[in-house]
């Protein structure tokens, strides 16, 4: 093996072993009482997944709007907290477009890093359901603090 990729391989290790303790630390917090789980992370983009079940819906019977902000936030987030992995940042600012509502199942939520300066992160991130239609995007800024 070559010392690039034994770098490589080094670095995937880590970033595996971070993203594995990031995800049993977040059991115990909201992320894990809404029912969040990975489905892939690094950092520069993110896809959460989440089972959308009765608990998550409103008085309508529809996913709650606020559990898809939560899931903009959740995978905006993870993208910075692994962007920049020994700062400490906040959700600055969260913009969010709804488009279409669901009665639950698996939904999905992709996050991508779109500009970095020294303080700040700014993400989108869009949220679909089972059969890929578009339910909401947002787009959040993350500040270091």
């Amino acid at each position: 093996m070559s010392g690039i990729d034994e770098d490589w391989f080094v670095q995937q290790v880590d970033q595996a072993g971070h993203l594995a303790r990031l995800a049993q630390r977040a059991q115990a917090t909201f992320w894990g009482e809404l029912g969040c789980e990975v489905v892939q992370a690094n950092a520069g983009k993110a896809t959460i997944c989440l089972d959308a079940s009765d608990r998550h819906h409103n008085l309508l019977s529809i996913v709650h709007g606020g559990v898809l902000m939560s899931l903009l936030d959740n995978a905006m987030g993870l993208v910075v907290m692994l962007a920049a992995p020994d700062e400490r940042t906040v959700t600055a600012n969260l913009n969010t477009q709804f488009l279409a509502s669901s009665k639950g199942g698996v939904l999905l939520c992709e996050a991508e890093l779109v500009h970095r300066t020294s303080r700040t992160l700014t993400l989108e991130a869009r949220v679909k359901d089972d059969s890929g239609k578009l339910l909401c995007l947002g787009t959040g800024a993350y500040r270091i603090i």
